[in-house]
């Protein structure tokens, strides 16, 4: 069946580093686009970054442009997000999510940013 996994999250101080990991399985990876969304509770699930289904393009929202980095390898069917200089705001479960003709999403990884 299908999943997507999330792995990497946990707790960091501000201005440190995480990697995120999503792992696909039971669909063909490279033809989906893939993305990671972020949501703090009480509030709606917020897109962080996206990246089409050969990695030739990537978006991200102006919070997290030149911090964070979305990367995939088909081969290993593997999305990542590098997530650099973190702030107490980036908090948050992260998910992964895929869309082709249907989407498919991930349970998700917690984030936080403390001292």
């Amino acid at each position: 069946q299908v999943q997507l996994v999330e792995s990497g999250g946990g707790l960091v101080q501000p201005g440190g580093s995480l990697r995120l990991s999503c792992v696909a399985s039971g669909f063909t990876f490279s033809r989906y686009a893939m993305r990671w969304y972020r949501q703090t509770p009480g509030k709606e699930r917020e897109l962080v970054a996206g990246i089409t289904s050969f990695g030739a393009s990537t978006n991200y929202p102006d919070s997290v442009k030149g911090r964070f980095t979305i990367s995939r390898d088909n081969a290993k069917n593997t999305m990542y997000l590098q997530m650099n200089s973190l702030k107490p705001e980036d908090t948050a479960v992260y998910y992964c999510y895929a869309q082709y003709f249907m989407g498919y999403w991930g349970r998700g990884t917690q984030v936080t940013v403390s001292s």
